[in-house]
């Protein structure tokens, strides 16, 4: 730690560093114009970084270049149970091939503080209108997750430095955003920043608290763990002013749905955000973390919120301690991150957006920044008519809708407005359709307590959204088994279903199998859906219901104002409750004083836990980036869903029929998510989404949907994993072709990990994600770009040719793509290498995150 800014913090017992002095010292009055992201990075630097490399890393902020890598180093690590667990497997095996090459393994520990949170296993298997759902669906991911949270228990006692809350508590977006982060830390005597990584796109969350946290893959999650920086040049830093103030009746959702659409339009991918202006200032953080975790529907790396007086406010309201508190607003005021202090700051593009202009929304179906006003829903072709008979399930029926996502679940305004339709509704006596699977799964259980004690929860449980669960479900593809008849009545009838959820994510094939699009919506909005039960009608206009006098119910009769909910809000959400809530859940420590094997006691017959591959057989071999065939030639926007799907596994499916042969019954086979601790049941995963449109999958004629490709040089189309097996006993190396867009959503280290154990060696796309780039990376897939106006179409490719990969991988240098036709015709492609930085370079080089560090580890041992 530098020494030479470090000063005492007025007040306090405790010292900062003051990165401004260091900052004008370079170039005088430069802070000034500094935005809040840089601020933070510059702190950083000066208490962390090297001296040596301190001046040109901080004139890398200063002059906006971006020609040199500067050192991040996050303050923690937060995970949840899908990534967080996958990220300890990898650290097992590496203590396991750390242990065959002669080292120590006890000494493979995470350096940085981790917390993971067991919160995106739970399956909403008892809907919302069954007695003692949340019990009966607990008992359920007991059972079927016994492996992993045996192993999730080891890892507490085997790893230094890991603290786990277990299942049944909460979303780790809510609980980082209610108590984890204090926005200041005091460690070691000096006060700083939080800042950190997490390993969910939606990590961006608890920006809303002016904490830099972006979301990473499982991987780069583990290089930071293990005490690496995290290297990177300066994003573009977008400052997004806010002006006007939303019409009544207008929620954070619809805000966030608007706004969504807006900066997907106006390109801001890998950008950080920083939102501003009077808009902003009037915005709770309630409403301001609804807008900071749709980061990556957005496209962006973080959506930042200023430190001001909400911040405090929020502080005080989620029960924190007076004197943290007190030193949240001492440090941010003197150390130059108070709101105040950023009016002078500058950034190289601003974009506007008014408040006032948004109308009540729904987004879909199948991407998030597909926005629908619902006024013009008619319009958009999804209206129609409420059937009158509530037996009668029509096309367009809505068979799920759930309330759920820690999106909408953090912000009471959200749920206290959902608590007042389903009170008018129930006084009007209106039902939810009984074909409609309802469920409430807040984020956190404080969320409970304040719905109890505004008498909303007995409303909400009276129309079926009874507390399922207090995780990740239905928006993480975790919405359960349909009612049979339900589901054989949509496959007999091949009716359009449809979900509903107040989730952030409704891709194709996502939220349930038998859903064929789902819709986001505001909390309320979920719940006059329910009573509809159907997306074929104009929720503004047409009656949801009949009262028992006859009497039409519209939407504006159930509607609350917004003072009555502000009134709810201000008597029911109490500091207590969350003290309540929190303080046992975080006295629960570690149990690291009790010893255990340093190496993890393989179960050879697991389909969710098994020691990683990833120093053995084909992966430990070269990469030779020649005579590569194409696994898949893909469209625009491919996600991590189309990637590595995390929903139900069918037994249908390549992962089905594997877990069959392990003795697995249909009902326990559980998610896809569930199973990425075994590489055998994952693997199986891979383009396993019925919704891909794989180009090279032809048959007669036209392009099949679903989890095919077309086995090359002999024409056959397939199932995706038959071809995949096949290509492995040839020791095949391949490539995928792919759009613009390549690995949107969800940052599942599956995705690539997946491709990479196919024998994928490159992808080449019009362009990445942020995240899943660094994945393929970590995987040691090297990703390349066609230059602007190349693409898989202007180059006729259609997967029956094979390609290499020539030239000197450098930091974004040019290669060639060099592709050998069948009728012997060669071309010379130019493409970017997308390894941006130096690290990645090495990272890539090494043959992935954890071969880098088993290199480091043991020559550093032997050093020794």
């Amino acid at each position: 730690m530098n020494t030479r800014y470090r000063k005492s913090l007025p007040g306090t017992q405790l010292d900062y560093f003051d990165a401004r002095e260091a900052v004008n010292e370079i170039q005088p009055g430069a802070w000034d114009g500094l935005p809040y992201t840089s601020r933070v990075h510059a702190e950083n630097l000066v208490r962390r970084c090297d001296p040596e490399m301190l001046t040109e890393s901080l004139k890398q902020l200063i002059e906006r270049r971006r020609d040199q890598d500067f050192p991040w180093f996050p303050a923690r690590v937060v995970c949840h149970d899908i990534l967080g667990q996958t990220a300890l497997v990898d650290l097992a095996g590496l203590r396991d091939a750390i242990a065959e090459k002669g080292g120590d393994p006890a000494k493979v520990n995470p350096v940085v503080p981790t917390q993971l949170i067991v919160d995106h296993s739970l399956a909403v298997e008892h809907a919302g209108f069954e007695k003692d759902a949340f019990a009966a669906n607990r008992a359920v991911e007991e059972r079927r997750n016994e492996d992993r949270f045996h192993f999730i228990n080891w890892t507490k006692k085997a790893f230094h430095n890991v603290d786990v809350i277990p299942p049944g508590n909460g979303i780790m977006h809510q609980i980082n955003l209610e108590r984890m982060s204090p926005v200041v830390h005091a460690r070691d005597g000096v006060a700083f920043p939080d800042t950190l990584v997490g390993t969910d796109s939606h990590t961006p969350h608890v920006d809303a608290l002016g904490v830099i946290a972006i979301g990473v893959g499982g991987l780069e999650a583990e290089s930071v763990m293990l005490g690496r920086a995290s290297w990177m040049r300066l994003p573009d830093i977008i400052g997004v002013e806010l002006t006007g103030k939303p019409q009544p009746g207008i929620t954070a959702t619809d805000i966030v749905l608007a706004l969504t659409e807006f900066l997907r339009q106006q390109k801001v991918v890998s950008a950080y955000l920083e939102f501003y202006g009077e808009g902003a200032a009037a915005l709770t953080v309630g409403d301001r973390a609804t807008i900071s975790n749709m980061t990556p529907e957005y496209g962006a790396s973080a959506a930042m919120f200023y430190i001001d007086q909400q911040t405090l406010d929020y502080l005080k309201l989620t029960g924190r301690e007076d004197e943290q508190i007190r030193l949240v607003e001492t440090y941010a005021k003197t150390a130059g991150f108070w709101a105040d202090d950023l009016r002078s700051a500058e950034y190289e593009r601003v974009l506007r957006f008014d408040l006032s202009s948004v109308v009540r929304n729904i987004a879909g179906p199948s991407n998030p920044h597909k926005r629908v006003a619902t006024a013009d829903l008619g319009a958009a072709g999804i209206s129609g008519k409420v059937e009158n008979e509530p037996g009668l399930m029509s096309d367009g029926a809505c068979i799920i809708a759930a309330i759920t996502s820690c999106t909408n679940t953090s912000n009471p305004r959200n749920v206290i407005a959902a608590g007042l339709v389903a009170r008018n509704a129930n006084a009007r006596g209106l039902t939810r359709k009984p074909w409609v699977k309802t469920s409430l799964a807040p984020g956190s259980k404080a969320v409970q307590l304040y719905l109890e004690e505004s008498g909303l929860l007995s409303e909400l449980e009276k129309l079926g959204f009874g507390i399922v669960g207090f995780a990740c479900t239905t928006c993480n593809g975790m919405s359960g088994a349909l009612d049979p008849k339900i589901q054989q009545e949509v496959i007999d009838r091949d009716l359009y279903a449809t979900a509903v959820l107040s989730g952030n994510r409704n891709f194709d094939g996502r939220i349930h199998p038998y859903a064929k699009q789902a819709f986001l919506a505001s909390p309320p909005l979920v719940v006059a859906y329910a009573i509809a039960g159907t997306v074929r009608f104009d929720i503004e206009k047409d009656p949801l219901g009949y009262d028992p006098n006859g009497e039409p119910v519209t939407l504006k009769d159930l509607w609350p104002s917004d003072e009555e909910i502000d009134a709810i809000v201000r008597d029911s959400v109490k500091p207590e409750f969350f003290r309540q809530v929190y303080e046992p859940m975080f006295a629960i420590q570690s149990d690291n004083g009790e010893r255990v094997s340093p190496l993890y006691d393989w179960r050879p017959m697991s389909t969710y836990i098994r020691r990683p591959p990833y120093w053995e057989g084909a992966l430990a071999g070269e990469r030779s980036l020649s005579g590569m065939r194409a696994l898949a030639v893909l469209g625009d926007n491919i996600t991590t869903d189309h990637l590595s799907p995390s929903n139900a596994i069918l037994a249908s499916s390549a992962a089905g029929e594997y877990l069959a042969k392990m003795g697995l019954p249909e009902e326990d086979f559980n998610s896809y998510a569930t199973h990425r601790g075994d590489h055998l049941t994952a693997q199986r995963a891979t383009f396993a989404n019925p919704k891909l449109i794989n180009e090279m999958a032809v048959v007669d004629g036209a392009v099949k949907q679903g989890s095919l490709t077309r086995l090359e040089p002999e024409g056959q189309v397939m199932r995706m994993w038959e071809a995949i097996e096949t290509y492995m006993q040839r020791k095949q190396p391949l490539i995928i072709i792919a759009g613009a867009d390549y690995g949107q959503g969800s940052s599942r280290d599956w995705a690539a990990k997946g491709v990479r154990l196919a024998g994928v060696e490159a992808i080449v796309a019009e362009g990445f994600e942020r995240i899943h780039r660094t994945n393929l990376i970590g995987m040691g897939v090297l990703p390349l770009e066609f230059e602007p106006g190349t693409t898989r179409k202007t180059l006729g490719i259609d997967g029956t040719e094979t390609f290499d990969v020539r030239g000197e991988r450098s930091p974004r240098g040019r290669l060639t793509l060099v592709i050998q036709r069948r009728d012997d015709e060669t071309l010379e492609v130019p493409v970017v290498c997308r390894l941006d930085t130096a690290e990645e370079v090495s990272i890539y080089e090494a043959g992935g995150v954890l071969q880098r560090f088993a290199q480091d580890f043991l020559a550093s041992e032997n050093a020794a």
